[in-house]
């Protein structure tokens, strides 16, 4: 996808070929854009085991085993929701690595404490956990790549992190 920064997708599969790491995705607001953009990269397969697109709070309950607790306390869109996003689909699928995405793609749906762009990226391997807010700018498309493009980097910096 053009709007996804074009090498990035190629640079982490190559990391993750060569650590010899899968990697799994809980995905809310890209709706399974992450998942679909690993994927382009030939020879994903590989390292790519799987996802969930746990677009409701039912799901990240259910299925990935987000608590209650958190969704109630702190709402679908957090960085605690997501934190537990990652960690779920991570332990469901049996990966290294475990990406949670939530957010507010928009148009509607946002509010003054939860705007519009609005998404919290996750990423957890190893023990190590990573969680940043991001508040991305553009039309519904822009951010849903916007927020692939950063879970990539994201992913990118934890591997890297690792061989330091």
């Amino acid at each position: 996808m053009s709007l996804v920064r074009e090498r990035l997708p190629d640079d982490v599969g190559q990391l993750l070929s060569a650590k010899g790491y899968t990697i799994s995705c809980a995905e809310s607001c890209t709706g399974g854009l992450l998942t679909s953009t690993l994927t382009d990269v030939p020879g994903s397969s590989h390292y790519v085991m799987g996802s969930v697109v746990s677009y409701s709070n039912a799901v990240k309950s259910r299925i990935l085993h987000v608590p209650e607790e958190i969704l109630s306390a702190y709402g679908a869109v957090s960085p605690e929701t997501a934190l537990a996003m990652a960690k779920g689909i991570r332990s469901l699928i049996r990966t290294d690595i475990g990406v949670g995405i939530t957010g507010i793609a928009g148009p509607g749906g946002g509010s003054a404490k939860k705007p519009v762009g609005l998404v919290y990226i996750a990423v957890t391997v190893d023990g190590k956990n990573a969680v940043q807010k991001n508040l991305f700018t553009g039309v519904r498309t822009e951010i849903k790549c916007a927020a692939v493009s950063k879970a990539l980097i994201m992913v990118q910096e934890m591997l890297r992190e690792m061989d330091e």
